[in-house]
C-alpha cells in the first residue's frame, strides 16, 4: 500500500495526484481498487471522477466536502461518491484507506451516502488493493469482483453526512457551530445573530439545508463527536465537548442515530 502525504502540497505531490485521478479514470477494469495511508491535518485537491467512488476509512476519520455538504467516514465505514460530483478530503487522524472506482452503470449514486462496510467488503477490498504486490488469477479477480459488487448493494446508509447551507452568513454560523457544538442552541440566538425573525430563519434554515434547524443541530452534535470517539476519548468527555450537559442524553440521542451506544460504536467497525 502506498503513502501520499498531502499535506506537503509541492508541486511533485499535486502532480502525483493528478496521475493517479488520470489512471482511475482510463482504467478499463469493472472496479479499480486503491489503498493508501494519510498523515493527520492533509487536505486534498477538489476533483472529480468519472467513476462511482467508494471511499473508505478502515482507521481514522476523514471529511468530505462538496458543495453540497459534508460527509464524515468513521473507522468501519465508507462513502459512495457520484461520478462528476467534485469533491476533497481533509483527514482528521491519521487515515488508512482503501477506496474503489466503478463505472456508473455498475455501481450507480445519485447523490453521497455514508455505509457501513461490513467485514466481508473489507476483506474483498483489501483483496484486490492487495492485487497490486500480489496478482489476482482472472478467475479469483472476477469472483472476488462479482462477490463484492453484490456485498456492496446491501451495505446499510447511515446517517452521517450534514447538509450545509450556500448562504454566506448562515454557512458561517454553521461552521462555528461544528468547532463548538451546542446541543442546547436556539434558534432565537441564531435568529438574531443574523439579524433575523425566528420565522424567517427557520424558513432560510430549512431552505438552504433540507432540513429544520433542530434536526441539523442533533446531526451535527454526533457528527462533531466521531473524530473524539475515534481516537479513544472517554465518552463522558465526548458528549461534553458536543454540549451535552450529561451522558444518558447524548447516548441516547446516538443509539438513536447510529443503532448503538457510543462506547461501543466505532470500537467494533474498525476494519483489520
Amino acid at each position: 500500500m502506498q503513502t501520499y502525504d498531502l499535506k506537503s502540497r509541492d508541486p511533485a505531490g499535486d502532480d502525483t495526484h493528478i496521475e493517479n485521478l488520470q489512471w482511475i479514470d482510463l482504467n478499463d477494469d469493472p472496479i479499480t481498487a486503491l489503498g493508501r495511508h494519510y498523515p493527520a491535518g492533509s487536505r486534498g485537491l477538489p476533483h472529480s471522477h468519472t467513476k462511482t467512488q467508494l471511499w473508505c476509512a478502515r482507521r481514522g476519520v476523514v471529511l468530505v466536502n462538496t458543495a453540497g455538504g459534508r460527509w464524515m467516514i468513521p473507522p468501519g465505514h465508507g462513502l459512495l461518491i457520484p461520478a462528476g460530483l467534485e469533491h476533497f478530503s481533509e483527514m482528521i487522524s491519521d487515515v488508512e484507506m482503501h477506496s474503489i472506482y466503478a463505472d456508473p452503470a455498475v455501481i450507480s449514486a445519485v447523490q453521497p451516502r455514508v455505509l457501513e462496510v461490513t467485514p466481508l467488503a473489507s476483506s474483498l477490498m483489501e483483496e484486490l488493493v492487495l492485487a497490486e504486490e500480489k496478482p489476482l488469477t482472472p478467475r479469483r479477480k472476477r469472483l472476488i469482483i462479482e462477490l463484492l459488487l453484490d456485498e456492496i448493494s446491501l451495505l446499510p446508509e447511515r446517517p452521517l453526512g450534514l447538509p450545509f447551507p450556500s448562504d454566506a452568513r448562515l454557512g458561517r454560523l454553521c461552521r462555528h457551530f461544528l468547532k463548538s457544538p451546542d446541543a442546547n442552541a436556539g434558534i432565537d440566538e441564531w435568529a438574531s445573530g443574523l439579524g433575523m425573525s425566528r420565522r424567517s430563519f427557520t424558513r432560510l434554515f430549512r431552505a438552504e439545508t433540507g432540513v429544520s434547524f433542530v434536526t441539523w443541530r442533533q446531526q451535527a452534535c454526533i457528527f462533531a463527536s466521531l473524530p473524539g470517539l475515534a481516537e479513544g476519548e472517554p465518552v463522558t468527555n465526548v458528549a461534553l465537548d458536543a454540549g451535552y450537559e450529561n451522558i444518558a442524553a447524548f447516548t441516547t440521542m446516538f443509539r438513536r442515530m447510529l443503532g448503538s451506544a457510543p462506547s461501543t460504536y466505532l470500537k467494533s467497525r474498525t476494519l483489520g
